[in-house]
């Protein structure tokens, strides 16, 4: 679905598609555990969150120089405009890449290449947004917001992903008051496999403006209130919730009572090469397999601006909000 809209819970290692993976591999002399592009693809059936990441950190392998990650952010962006995105704001993961000897500024000045021009070149406004692994530990985030000082300029906000059961949001409290503190903006998954109480702590702990995924937060219904009465943006990502099995069907996501209970849900696709879809194919499956009409998709899709950390340019996310509404969907 190509209705205007902003991709904000988008790992750009999860946009590594086979045919890409395989030709970074050729190109940097390393070896990947698979045949072929088909046998990477049949190795995507996963039984929970742990099995996606043993696949996503072993195809990370090839993304070595500045062109690696040039490439890869060029090939989403093409990709996420296609369907419609306007506005991506980009999660990284720089501990994933300095732990097999990549540095910083080869990840950072690569995705920047790609997103400087992004612009002109797709006509998607971009920001970054720098996560921690939360299966590592509070002083390698500590040290990695430090190497990250000189890239501050380029860099919106802090994020925390990866492994979420067992590493609750408050082991890393002081990353987070430290991040604050350098104007960063704040998000964390929370609420995905983790209980609604980790969405709680996010909130109170960590000071998160956004939380993504979140949707265990209908667990608890003060929790529900609170996030309606604050408005906190929920990034959810129903293909990759599937994939995953944090919800067995699409069907039975608990989407349309997000949205009626007055949540201020969006829809992303968080890593489509391994979860079957982009941002706007996303939206093709909400409206196909949960019955959500043109209103409530254009309800996500304002949302999605909304969202945004586009404060520093309220002209450009008022001008996005108006071509949700210009919007005509397809008879």
């Amino acid at each position: 679905m190509s209705i205007p809209k902003a991709e904000l819970h988008l790992h750009i290692e999860g946009t590594l598609e086979p045919e890409l993976a395989f030709a970074l591999a050729e190109r940097n002399g390393v070896t990947l555990p698979y045949a072929s592009v088909d046998d990477l693809r049949a190795a995507q059936a996963f039984d929970d969150l742990q099995s996606f990441l043993d696949l996503y950190y072993a195809c990370m392998a090839v993304l070595r120089t500045e062109r690696d990650f040039e490439d890869l952010a060029d090939a989403y962006l093409r990709r996420a405009a296609a369907q419609g995105v306007r506005h991506a704001e980009i999660f990284f993961d720089p501990q994933a890449h300095l732990s097999r000897g990549v540095g910083m500024a080869a990840v950072v000045d690569g995705l920047w290449r790609a997103l400087s021009r992004s612009e002109e070149t797709h006509g998607v406004s971009t920001r970054l947004i720098m996560c921690f692994l939360r299966d590592e530990s509070a002083a390698s985030a500590m040290e990695t917001l430090e190497l990250a000082r000189p890239y501050l300029d380029r860099i919106t906000g802090i994020g925390l992903d990866s492994a979420e059961v067992g590493h609750p949001p408050v082991k890393f409290r002081e990353v987070y008051e430290a991040a604050a503190a350098l104007g960063l903006r704040r998000v964390a998954h929370a609420g995905e496999e983790g209980p609604a109480a980790y969405v709680t702590e996010a909130l109170d702990v960590l000071g998160v403006e956004r939380v993504d995924h979140g949707l265990r937060c209908m667990e608890d219904a003060a929790l529900v209130e609170r996030l309606v009465r604050e408005r906190i943006p929920l990034t959810l990502c129903p293909l990759s919730n599937v994939r995953l099995r944090a919800v067995e069907a699409l069907e039975e996501h608990p989407l349309p009572a997000m949205l009626d209970a007055g949540l201020m849900c969006t829809v992303n696709s968080d890593d489509p090469a391994y979860f079957g879809g982009y941002a706007g194919d996303n939206f093709d499956a909400v409206r196909d397999h949960l019955g959500l009409g043109e209103d409530r998709l254009r309800e996500l899709a304002r949302n999605s601006f909304l969202a945004s950390f586009l404060e520093d340019d309220e002209e450009r996310r008022a001008r996005y909000l108006a071509e949700v509404e210009a919007y005509e969907f397809p008879a």
